[in-house]
Protein backbone atom coordinates (compact mmCIF):
# COMPACT_ATOMS: atom_id res chain seq x y z
CA UNK A 1 0.00 0.00 0.00
CA UNK A 2 1.31 3.38 -0.69
CA UNK A 3 2.66 5.93 2.15
CA UNK A 4 -0.05 8.24 1.45
CA UNK A 5 -3.49 7.62 0.21
CA UNK A 6 -5.47 10.03 -2.18
CA UNK A 7 -9.19 10.00 -2.95
CA UNK A 8 -11.80 12.44 -3.73
CA UNK A 9 -15.62 12.09 -2.63
CA UNK A 10 -17.33 15.11 -4.91
CA UNK A 11 -15.93 18.42 -3.73
CA UNK A 12 -13.23 17.10 -1.06
CA UNK A 13 -10.14 15.47 -1.55
CA UNK A 14 -9.19 13.19 1.63
CA UNK A 15 -5.23 12.75 2.03
CA UNK A 16 -4.75 9.92 4.20
CA UNK A 17 -1.31 9.05 5.60
CA UNK A 18 -0.71 5.48 5.97
CA UNK A 19 1.81 4.13 7.78
CA UNK A 20 -0.04 3.57 10.72
CA UNK A 21 2.40 0.29 11.81
CA UNK A 22 5.04 3.06 12.50
CA UNK A 23 3.13 5.35 14.14
CA UNK A 24 2.61 6.87 10.49
CA UNK A 25 6.18 8.27 10.54
CA UNK A 26 7.00 10.12 7.55
CA UNK A 27 9.37 8.48 5.38
CA UNK A 28 10.56 9.41 1.26
CA UNK A 29 7.42 8.20 0.58
CA UNK A 30 5.27 9.66 2.47
CA UNK A 31 7.39 13.32 1.80
CA UNK A 32 6.59 12.61 -1.68
CA UNK A 33 2.43 11.21 -1.50
CA UNK A 34 2.22 14.48 0.38
CA UNK A 35 3.61 16.59 -2.01
CA UNK A 36 1.88 15.17 -5.05
CA UNK A 37 -1.75 15.36 -3.02
CA UNK A 38 -0.62 19.17 -2.73
CA UNK A 39 -0.31 19.31 -6.30
CA UNK A 40 -3.54 17.27 -6.86
CA UNK A 41 -5.64 19.80 -4.83
CA UNK A 42 -3.94 22.71 -6.34
CA UNK A 43 -4.48 21.48 -9.60
CA UNK A 44 -7.85 20.07 -9.77
CA UNK A 45 -10.51 21.94 -10.94
CA UNK A 46 -13.10 19.92 -9.11
CA UNK A 47 -11.71 19.77 -5.61
CA UNK A 48 -12.54 22.94 -3.72
CA UNK A 49 -11.57 21.29 0.30
CA UNK A 50 -9.33 19.14 1.36
CA UNK A 51 -9.08 16.80 4.45
CA UNK A 52 -6.00 15.53 5.74
CA UNK A 53 -5.78 12.79 8.47
CA UNK A 54 -3.89 9.26 8.99
CA UNK A 55 -4.85 5.54 8.90
CA UNK A 56 -5.62 4.06 12.51
CA UNK A 57 -6.79 5.69 15.78
CA UNK A 58 -3.15 6.04 17.16
CA UNK A 59 -1.07 8.97 15.69
CA UNK A 60 -1.75 11.03 13.08
CA UNK A 61 1.96 11.15 13.01
CA UNK A 62 5.04 11.08 15.19
CA UNK A 63 7.05 13.00 12.55
CA UNK A 64 9.89 11.79 10.69
CA UNK A 65 10.93 8.37 10.33
CA UNK A 66 14.05 8.02 12.50
CA UNK A 67 15.70 5.20 10.44
CA UNK A 68 15.47 6.83 7.08
CA UNK A 69 16.84 10.28 8.96
CA UNK A 70 19.52 8.09 11.07
CA UNK A 71 20.51 6.28 7.73
CA UNK A 72 21.06 9.51 6.23
CA UNK A 73 23.21 10.95 9.15
CA UNK A 74 25.47 7.94 8.90
CA UNK A 75 25.64 8.41 4.83
CA UNK A 76 26.77 12.30 4.96
CA UNK A 77 29.12 11.44 7.60
CA UNK A 78 30.84 8.41 5.67
CA UNK A 79 30.96 10.31 2.60
CA UNK A 80 32.41 13.54 4.89
CA UNK A 81 29.68 16.17 3.79
CA UNK A 82 27.11 18.35 5.30
CA UNK A 83 23.72 16.13 6.72
CA UNK A 84 20.67 16.74 4.77
CA UNK A 85 17.52 15.46 5.59
CA UNK A 86 15.78 13.02 3.06
CA UNK A 87 12.46 15.38 2.51
CA UNK A 88 11.77 17.14 -1.04
CA UNK A 89 12.73 20.95 -0.75
CA UNK A 90 9.52 21.46 -2.20
CA UNK A 91 6.17 20.07 0.39
CA UNK A 92 2.89 21.44 2.05
CA UNK A 93 4.95 22.35 4.72
CA UNK A 94 7.27 24.87 2.55
CA UNK A 95 6.89 26.42 -1.08
CA UNK A 96 3.83 24.58 -1.63
CA UNK A 97 1.08 27.82 -1.30
CA UNK A 98 -2.76 26.30 -2.11
CA UNK A 99 -5.03 28.64 -1.84
CA UNK A 100 -8.28 26.02 -1.51
CA UNK A 101 -8.94 25.21 2.42
CA UNK A 102 -7.15 22.02 3.87
CA UNK A 103 -8.68 20.52 7.48
CA UNK A 104 -6.54 18.71 9.81
CA UNK A 105 -8.43 15.68 11.28
CA UNK A 106 -5.89 14.85 13.92
CA UNK A 107 -6.66 11.35 14.79
CA UNK A 108 -4.31 10.90 17.74
CA UNK A 109 -0.44 12.27 18.01
CA UNK A 110 0.73 14.91 16.08
CA UNK A 111 4.34 15.52 16.88
CA UNK A 112 7.22 16.82 15.84
CA UNK A 113 6.62 16.68 11.58
CA UNK A 114 2.92 16.11 12.41
CA UNK A 115 2.62 18.84 14.07
CA UNK A 116 4.29 20.78 11.51
CA UNK A 117 1.82 19.29 8.98
CA UNK A 118 -1.56 19.90 10.80
CA UNK A 119 0.20 23.51 11.23
CA UNK A 120 0.30 23.57 7.55
CA UNK A 121 -3.41 23.17 7.40
CA UNK A 122 -5.80 25.95 7.57
CA UNK A 123 -8.20 24.48 10.61
CA UNK A 124 -7.34 21.84 12.57
CA UNK A 125 -10.00 19.04 14.30
CA UNK A 126 -8.70 16.70 16.73
CA UNK A 127 -9.68 13.62 18.41
CA UNK A 128 -10.07 13.28 22.36
CA UNK A 129 -7.47 11.13 22.42
CA UNK A 130 -4.65 13.89 20.55
CA UNK A 131 -1.70 15.13 21.50
CA UNK A 132 0.53 18.05 20.50
CA UNK A 133 4.48 18.27 20.59
CA UNK A 134 7.28 19.80 19.22
CA UNK A 135 10.25 17.50 20.65
CA UNK A 136 12.82 18.06 18.46
CA UNK A 137 14.86 20.03 21.32
CA UNK A 138 15.39 17.12 23.08
CA UNK A 139 17.21 15.73 19.94
CA UNK A 140 19.58 18.38 19.40
CA UNK A 141 17.36 19.82 16.32
CA UNK A 142 14.21 22.32 15.52
CA UNK A 143 11.33 22.11 14.05
CA UNK A 144 13.04 23.02 11.26
CA UNK A 145 9.48 22.36 8.47
CA UNK A 146 7.82 25.00 9.48
CA UNK A 147 7.65 24.77 13.21
CA UNK A 148 9.41 27.41 14.75
CA UNK A 149 7.68 30.32 12.12
CA UNK A 150 4.01 29.01 12.26
CA UNK A 151 3.32 27.42 15.89
CA UNK A 152 4.35 30.99 17.03
CA UNK A 153 1.53 32.71 14.57
CA UNK A 154 -1.40 30.37 15.85
CA UNK A 155 -0.87 30.22 19.47
CA UNK A 156 0.48 33.16 22.00
CA UNK A 157 4.20 33.63 21.61
CA UNK A 158 5.04 32.61 25.18
CA UNK A 159 2.91 28.79 24.70
CA UNK A 160 4.78 28.19 21.29
CA UNK A 161 8.39 29.32 23.22
CA UNK A 162 7.71 26.75 26.03
CA UNK A 163 6.18 23.69 23.66
CA UNK A 164 9.36 24.00 21.37
CA UNK A 165 12.05 25.10 23.81
CA UNK A 166 11.14 22.15 26.43
CA UNK A 167 10.04 19.58 23.81
CA UNK A 168 6.76 19.19 25.68
CA UNK A 169 3.55 17.54 24.55
CA UNK A 170 0.13 18.99 25.32
CA UNK A 171 -3.11 17.39 25.26
CA UNK A 172 -6.76 18.29 22.87
CA UNK A 173 -8.53 20.01 25.67
CA UNK A 174 -5.32 22.40 26.27
CA UNK A 175 -4.32 22.90 22.58
CA UNK A 176 -7.92 23.63 22.29
CA UNK A 177 -7.77 26.20 25.33
CA UNK A 178 -4.49 27.96 23.39
CA UNK A 179 -6.30 28.14 20.26
CA UNK A 180 -4.21 25.36 18.26
CA UNK A 181 -7.17 23.48 17.29
CA UNK A 182 -10.53 24.96 16.59
CA UNK A 183 -12.89 21.42 17.79
CA UNK A 184 -12.20 18.84 19.70
CA UNK A 185 -14.80 16.02 19.21
CA UNK A 186 -14.52 12.14 20.10
CA UNK A 187 -12.67 9.86 18.23
CA UNK A 188 -15.58 8.38 16.76
CA UNK A 189 -17.19 11.30 15.24
CA UNK A 190 -13.62 13.11 14.32
CA UNK A 191 -14.22 12.14 10.29
CA UNK A 192 -17.90 13.25 10.51
CA UNK A 193 -16.77 16.61 12.06
CA UNK A 194 -13.89 17.32 9.27
CA UNK A 195 -16.77 16.17 6.66
CA UNK A 196 -19.55 18.54 7.80
CA UNK A 197 -17.22 21.40 7.70
CA UNK A 198 -15.81 20.75 4.10
CA UNK A 199 -19.40 20.53 3.02
CA UNK A 200 -20.00 23.80 4.74
CA UNK A 201 -16.98 25.07 2.99
CA UNK A 202 -18.20 23.87 -0.12
CA UNK A 203 -21.42 25.75 -0.37
CA UNK A 204 -19.55 28.97 -0.29
CA UNK A 205 -18.18 30.37 -3.28
CA UNK A 206 -14.73 28.48 -3.72
CA UNK A 207 -13.68 31.33 -5.16
CA UNK A 208 -14.57 33.67 -2.42
CA UNK A 209 -13.06 31.18 0.51
CA UNK A 210 -9.83 31.12 -1.40
CA UNK A 211 -9.60 34.93 -1.42
CA UNK A 212 -10.35 35.28 2.01
CA UNK A 213 -7.51 32.58 2.65
CA UNK A 214 -5.00 34.54 0.39
CA UNK A 215 -5.94 37.89 2.21
CA UNK A 216 -5.45 36.78 5.51
CA UNK A 217 -2.34 34.34 5.11
CA UNK A 218 -0.60 37.01 2.85
CA UNK A 219 -1.99 39.99 4.86
CA UNK A 220 -0.26 39.09 8.09
CA UNK A 221 2.87 39.27 6.27
CA UNK A 222 2.16 43.12 5.27
CA UNK A 223 1.38 46.09 7.10
CA UNK A 224 -2.33 47.33 7.20
CA UNK A 225 -2.16 49.45 4.36
CA UNK A 226 -0.78 46.94 2.58
CA UNK A 227 -3.32 44.09 3.65
CA UNK A 228 -6.25 46.81 2.98
CA UNK A 229 -4.45 47.45 -0.52
CA UNK A 230 -4.38 43.60 -1.04
CA UNK A 231 -7.71 43.25 0.37
CA UNK A 232 -8.97 45.75 -2.25
CA UNK A 233 -7.77 44.09 -4.97
CA UNK A 234 -9.36 40.76 -4.68
CA UNK A 235 -12.61 42.32 -3.73
CA UNK A 236 -12.51 43.96 -6.86
CA UNK A 237 -11.25 40.38 -9.24
CA UNK A 238 -14.14 38.76 -7.42
CA UNK A 239 -16.56 41.12 -8.68
CA UNK A 240 -15.54 40.18 -12.20
CA UNK A 241 -16.12 36.41 -12.00
CA UNK A 242 -19.43 34.52 -12.63
CA UNK A 243 -20.01 33.22 -8.44
CA UNK A 244 -20.07 36.28 -7.32
CA UNK A 245 -22.93 37.21 -9.50
CA UNK A 246 -24.68 34.31 -8.66
CA UNK A 247 -24.49 34.94 -5.64
CA UNK A 248 -26.43 38.26 -5.69
CA UNK A 249 -28.80 37.15 -7.81
CA UNK A 250 -29.39 33.93 -6.12
CA UNK A 251 -29.65 36.04 -3.02
CA UNK A 252 -32.21 38.55 -4.34
CA UNK A 253 -34.14 35.20 -6.00
CA UNK A 254 -34.05 34.03 -2.28
CA UNK A 255 -32.71 30.64 -3.83
CA UNK A 256 -29.82 28.40 -2.55
CA UNK A 257 -26.65 29.72 -5.01
CA UNK A 258 -25.36 27.31 -7.45
CA UNK A 259 -21.54 27.94 -8.10
CA UNK A 260 -19.01 26.98 -10.60
CA UNK A 261 -16.11 28.13 -9.24
CA UNK A 262 -15.57 30.57 -11.78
Amino acid sequence: MPGVLYEKKGRIAYITINRPEAMNTMNREVWDGLAAAWVSVRDDPEVWVAIVTAAGDKAFSVGGDLREIGAAFAAAEKEGRPVSLPIPEVNPMRGLTVWKPFIAAVNGMALGGGLELALACDIRIASENASFGLPESKVGLIAGMGGTQRLARVVPLGVALQLMMTGDSINAAEAYRVGLVNKVVPSAELMSAAEALAKKLCDCAPLSVRAIKESACRGREMTLEEGLRLEQLLTRDLLQTADSKEGLKSFAEKRKPNYQGR
